[in-house]
């Protein structure tokens, strides 16, 4: 049974018409996917939900403030970094003014709003993030 007690972290697609927020991941040693393409999210601090883990990293990577009503897909699997854990992956959905607002954290390389093709199809895409994003397109999980 998966429980909100177990969760590791959590990422999401969050997309803004046909395209998606990525962020490229920087290349410091042992960094798990170094200098690949990324998604938003990240690690759970203390006793978070999996919904507030997800908006307090997109607000610390990107500068942006969401709220839960922008997620529109949830799914729980095993952590890409350690299958005996578990992740939670949710989709949703920015404005284009969102995006003029991005302030881009501490964290990575740097940043873009990417077509959703593109990162399905990028070379540097971190692989599970692909499978996930295909999931939430296939749910028809995002707004067009």
């Amino acid at each position: 049974m998966i429980t909100e007690a177990g969760f590791a972290g959590a990422k999401a697609a969050l997309f803004c018409g046909d395209a998606l927020l990525a962020c490229l991941r920087d290349t410091h040693p042992g960094l798990p996917w170094p200098g690949m393409w990324d998604l938003p999210g990240g690690g759970r601090d203390g006793g978070e939900t999996p919904e507030a883990c997800l908006l307090r990293e997109v607000e610390e990577e990107f500068g942006l403030r969401l709220t839960v009503d922008r997620l529109t897909f949830r799914i729980v699997q095993p952590a890409l970094l350690n299958p005996t854990e578990w992740s939670v992956f949710f989709a949703g959905h920015i404005t284009r003014d969102e995006v003029s607002q991005v302030r881009f954290g501490s964290e990575g390389q740097g940043w873009a709003l990417m077509p959703i093709d593109d990162f399905l199809n990028h070379p540097m895409a971190i692989p599970g993030l692909q499978a996930r994003v295909r999931l939430a397109l296939s749910a028809q999980a995002v707004p067009q």
